[in-house]
């Protein structure tokens, strides 16, 4: 999500939400479950890694993680794995099943001895105190909170105060993802840590893309990361509200946890067979060609605070400047897949120069059918038109989209009679078919102006070709309807939803 006012109403969110636990209908005894999952104590990353550690020293291994069973299952294998730090830093880190089977993963780490450093954006946090300040109460783990001060510990008459008072700092959100381990192996793109990003959810999933990096520019990774860690908006949860930790000295205080992780009713066994067999599966990605080593990948992230206000709500970013360089620079084609399509004079201005100069423009958002933003859309739809007059070709991604019953959760498939709506929330660009851009940077003001974000350019035609597939697939009619000047999907959805989105277009662009 990318709207400060929806933040509020449509999710409960955080990666903390112990309290969940402690309802008594989800308690679970200790089962003959438990012991199967057992950590393999023979294995470790290093191992894994042993064959490819010359390769590390110099260049970087990438790997595009297109579906989101296997993106969840690489960071558990990854956390189960560590041996000294796992860093994480998330927009949203939720309180359903992913987020609190997450939660005991790093715990459990935690109790091996890693170092786990967890950096989440304030808006989004909406766990208890109580809950965060437990989980932060491990001695192994530490917990900052980004730009506090309009939400966490915050009643409605602060917040309401922040935003009348400092709204630009207030709309300063953290939006990068990133997830590091041992300073070897990063993850970085789309997903946010939610059911809805590994296609479990059975309302709502979303089409979104990850990528692996192995070796050389997870140095850099680190090295942003360690920049907003270390930065005066990242602060220590216990800094942030004025509670101590009730239960911080409670000898079994994550043992709920753990048997709610352990019940096959909330983490299916499939799930845990596709963690324990990663290693074959890191094997044949090594075997099949698909994970490319290259000389030179970069990885570009705004620094923290990044709008100074000298430009109120625009300013732009390191991100913004890059992408800005690499449409400015393509020379045939340029694909793009962004969930948020809202575009300005500048923006418009930008391809129209492309297209002048013969360079073919595509880009898939959401239709209004399966956009889970309505607030977002309702800009784009003002905008549709003259986007659409610079001779971009514009696709609306499908509720139903077809290629959901291939990248769906196989488990997820088997459970439910029914089939969740798909919506887009992929944030990737491919340009001249040779480079790359795989990110959390929307099509939109505000990851140009106010969030900080970060993005991957990898320069391999091989690579592209990948990604390129992807894409051709969900340009397709049964995946996406192609919208012109004389026509657009928005009848799809039921007058309700029209009606809701016409009401939005009163909210400025700069924030949406």
């Amino acid at each position: 999500m990318n709207t400060i006012l929806k933040s509020y109403f449509y999710y409960m969110i955080l990666l903390f939400a112990l309290a969940s636990c402690n309802n008594e209908n989800q308690k679970t005894p200790e089962t003959d479950f438990c012991a199967q999952i057992k950590r393999d104590d023979s294995m470790s990353l290093t191992k894994e890694l042993a064959d490819v550690a010359e390769d590390m020293k110099s260049k970087t291994g990438v790997y595009v993680l297109e579906d989101g069973s296997g993106s969840m299952v690489a960071r558990a294998w990854l956390t189960e794995y560590a041996e000294k730090t796992i860093d994480i830093q998330y927009f949203i880190f939720s309180t359903d099943n992913v987020g609190l089977i997450a939660c005991d993963y790093l715990v459990r780490a935690a109790d091996r001895g890693v170092k786990v450093r967890i950096l989440v954006d304030d808006i989004m946090v909406d766990a208890e105190v109580q809950d965060i300040l437990t989980f932060a109460s491990h001695e192994n783990i530490t917990v900052k909170i980004y730009n506090p001060g309009l939400n966490l510990g915050k009643n409605i008459f602060n917040k309401i105060q922040k935003l009348a008072t400092d709204f630009r700092s207030a709309n300063q959100r953290m939006h990068n993802k990133t997830f590091i381990v041992d300073g070897k192996v990063v993850i970085t793109g789309g997903r946010n840590i939610a059911d809805e990003y590994f296609d479990y959810d059975h309302e709502y999933n979303f089409r979104d893309r990850d990528i692996l990096l192995i070796g050389e520019t997870s140095k850099t990774v680190s090295q942003s990361f360690n920049q907003f860690w270390n930065h005066d908006l990242s602060i220590e949860v216990n800094k942030v509200v004025d509670e101590t930790a009730e239960h911080a000295n409670e000898e079994n205080k994550f043992k709920k946890l753990h048997e709610y992780a352990c019940n096959p009713k909330n983490f299916w066994p499939q799930v845990r067979k596709r963690i324990s067999d990663l290693p074959k599966t890191f094997e044949d990605i090594k075997a099949s060609g698909k994970l490319v080593w290259l000389d030179n990948v970069d990885f570009v992230s705004d620094d923290p605070g990044k709008n100074d206000g000298k430009e109120g709500l625009a300013g732009g970013g390191i991100s913004t400047e890059n992408l800005v360089e690499l449409v400015n620079n393509a020379k045939s084609t340029i694909e793009i897949q962004t969930p948020y399509l809202i575009t300005t004079e500048t923006s418009q201005k930008l391809f129209k120069a492309a297209i002048d100069r013969g360079v073919k423009i595509r880009i898939l958002t959401n239709s209004l059918a399966s956009t889970d933003n309505v607030e977002a859309f309702s800009s784009y739809q003002k905008d549709r038109e003259d986007l659409l007059n610079t001779g971009v070709r514009i696709f609306e991604f499908r509720p139903d989209a077809a290629e959901q019953t291939k990248i769906m959760t196989g488990e997820l498939k088997e459970k439910l009679d029914y089939t969740p709506t798909f919506g887009l929330h992929a944030k990737s660009m491919v340009i001249d078919n040779k480079t790359t851009v795989i990110g959390t940077f929307n099509l939109d003001p505000r990851s140009a102006n106010l969030n900080t974000e970060c993005i991957v350019i990898v320069n391999s035609e091989q690579v592209s070709k990948g990604v390129l597939e992807g894409m051709e697939e969900e340009f397709k009619p049964e995946n996406s309807w192609e919208t012109t000047l004389d026509f657009n999907p928005d009848s799809e959805v039921d007058n309700f939803k029209r009606l809701k989105t016409w009401t939005r277009k009163i909210l400025p662009k700069s924030i949406l």
